[in-house]
């Protein structure tokens, strides 16, 4: 089964890779967006507070709610807290390794918008694919909640 899932990685790699990771001029000028995640981070001490303009551009570039990434990457590494492998979503039970945070926050923005498992799903679908734990969905759900609704 790994085989099988590595494979299915490997086939999506090229079109992550091939993506610019370029943060836009919109998100850095004055984005509510960006000044409400790095405040979330910087209340609670989270390394991530760094990173907050690549979730954004990750979550508008795959058309994910801009707050999910953040959310997952609360609940899996505190928020850059606790991770190995530049890998703070746990993504394939944190055995997967990226070269960067940077880079895994594009991977799994890009396998949760296209990828077979979560394509076409709703977000309490995807989330409990990500994590089959029945109480996963509730978690992050908080986190994004807690996050609020800015557009």
């Amino acid at each position: 089964m790994r085989t099988a899932l590595l494979v299915g990685g490997l086939l999506g790699w090229p079109a992550v890779v091939g993506m610019s990771h370029e943060i836009p001029k919109a998100i850095l000028d004055h984005d509510p967006r960006l000044v409400r995640l790095q405040e979330f981070f910087g209340q609670r001490d989270c390394p991530l507070r760094e990173a907050a303009a690549d979730f954004l551009t990750a979550a508008d570039q795959n058309d994910l709610d801009w707050r999910l990434l953040p959310s997952i990457s609360m609940i899996e590494s505190s928020g850059g807290k606790d991770y190995r492998n530049n890998n703070v979503f746990g993504w394939d039970s944190c055995r997967e390794s990226f070269t960067s945070v940077r880079e895994g926050i594009h991977f799994v923005a890009a396998q949760l918008a296209t990828s077979k498992m979560y394509k076409d799903k709703n977000l309490d679908n995807k989330l409990s694919t990500y994590n089959p734990l029945p109480d996963y969905p509730r978690k992050v759900k908080a986190v994004m909640h807690a996050l609020g609704t800015l557009n």
